[in-house]
């Protein structure tokens, strides 16, 4: 076993102990988080993996039997009225409001291209961004990895069990093939099948590999997340996410900017990536630009919140009668909300994609995830949302989906789970995979 390094935790402590309950967090505690690069071989701008991947086999034996939640789901009183629009269903909590989903199916995706965004002046004819939706209804590929840590300090005890679940709820809910899914697990026999730097990186490869329109793509990942330093300016907070492979201590961690690298910049219009990451500080792991509130609308920088702390600092300081504190609260806050318009554009500007690529994440980028137990087995507390959400309703828009997931995990957790996408979407259309 490695000598654990020094821990760096940003904004949560680093989990203490795995007995159930309470649930574990899977935070970003292993090594060092304020590194200058991508650890190991991958810098900069880094080479791409020369050669076909290695032939992946699935791993021995069936994966184990999901059982289903003791009890119904919790029934929430209706509001006062319901929202201009919408039928009489019982609503659903989240973000502070009521929420009453349509009645009836939500509509599939359009299959023509999308385009917003302003007309500009191209060589030949006017030009404007596009994406287009996949009906996935091509191939299908899955990915999925779960790192227990077996025998390190900071073993966790559901994200094995986490990976078998999705893959047989990927076969039976959405028809994946078992020869076209890939599972990568610390507890495989196969060498090939752990989920080392070196392993996960050549998987992801193969995902992607080939891929076409209306093509179906799945990743799943549960295991410990972390932040490090931001060295692009595409973060609003400062710091990249990242995921640790099980050799983490030798090799490092894996950068969001790398994922989205990988598996999503060379998608072609109308393939869908799906991923769902189980981890602590993951709600921009892929680094999509447009990530979306529980009232279906894309997240704007968080300005009326820095505004509020500045004010207040420089009306503190005006009581003294410092006047250079208030000078330097207001020009802080200028400065602050520069970097985050900033932010904002380079991510949108290099991130945004005409793929069809969607992100689940099990909390903000400021909070942890929970390894713990539901139905008396170990499991991350998202996977186990997912699964549950759609095992009772298959027939879910985005925005139902994401209320659906949230009210599972309400009652005790505190982590908010995140819907982001690489390109303006439309959040009441059905969510297909």
């Amino acid at each position: 076993m490695y000598a654990t390094p020094p821990i760096h935790s940003h904004g949560s402590p680093a989990p203490r102990g795995f007995g159930f309950p309470p649930p574990v967090s899977r935070d970003n505690h292993p090594g060092h988080h304020h590194n200058s690069g991508y650890p190991g071989q991958y810098t900069g701008n880094y080479a791409p993996l020369q050669g076909p991947p290695t032939p992946y086999a699935p791993p021995p034996g069936p994966p184990s039997q999901y059982p289903p939640p003791p009890g119904a789901p919790r029934n929430y009183p209706p509001p006062p009225g319901p929202p201009r629009g919408y039928g009489p269903p019982p609503p659903q909590m989240s973000g502070g409001y009521a929420y009453t989903p349509p009645s009836g199916p939500p509509p599939r995706p359009p299959q023509q291209q999308q385009f917003y965004g302003p007309q500009m002046q191209g060589p030949n004819q006017m030009q404007q961004s596009f994406f287009q939706y996949s009906q996935c209804n091509g191939k299908k590929k899955a990915l999925c990895i779960g790192i227990n840590y077996i025998g390190q300090k900071e073993e966790l005890r559901g994200c094995i069990n986490d990976a078998n679940n999705i893959k047989r709820f990927l076969s039976t809910q959405f028809g994946y093939k078992e020869e076209d899914m890939v599972i990568l697990t610390d507890d495989a026999r196969d060498p090939r099948q752990v989920p080392t730097q070196q392993n996960i990186l050549r998987a992801m490869e193969w995902l992607v590999r080939d891929a076409r329109p209306n093509d179906s793509l799945f990743f799943h990942y549960s295991g410990h997340g972390g932040q490090t330093k931001d060295l692009n300016g595409d973060e609003e907070d400062g710091y990249d996410e990242v995921i640790y492979p099980v050799d983490f201590k030798e090799k490092g961690h894996i950068v969001d900017d790398l994922m989205h690298d990988i598996m999503v910049k060379p998608l072609p219009a109308g393939c869908r990536l799906t991923a769902i990451f189980d981890s602590c500080h993951s709600g921009s792991a892929l680094d999509l630009p447009y990530v979306y509130s529980t009232e279906g609308k894309i997240k704007e920088p968080n300005l009326a919140s820095e505004a509020g702390q500045s004010l207040m600092s420089a009306a503190t300081s005006y009581a003294r009668g410092d006047m250079g504190s208030v000078f330097s609260s207001v020009t802080g806050f200028i400065k602050t909300a520069s970097n985050l318009r900033k932010s904002e554009a380079i991510s949108k500007t290099t991130k945004t994609s005409p793929a069809d690529c969607i992100s689940w994440s099990g909390c903000k980028d400021s909070q942890t995830s929970a390894d713990t137990q539901e139905a008396g087995r170990a499991t991350g507390a998202m996977s186990y949302a997912f699964i549950k959400a759609l095992g009772e309703n298959p027939q879910q828009s985005y925005l139902q989906l994401l209320h659906s997931i949230r009210a599972i995990l309400r009652a005790k957790y505190s982590q908010k789970p995140q819907l982001s996408c690489s390109h303006p979407m439309d959040t009441n259309i059905l969510f297909i995979a």
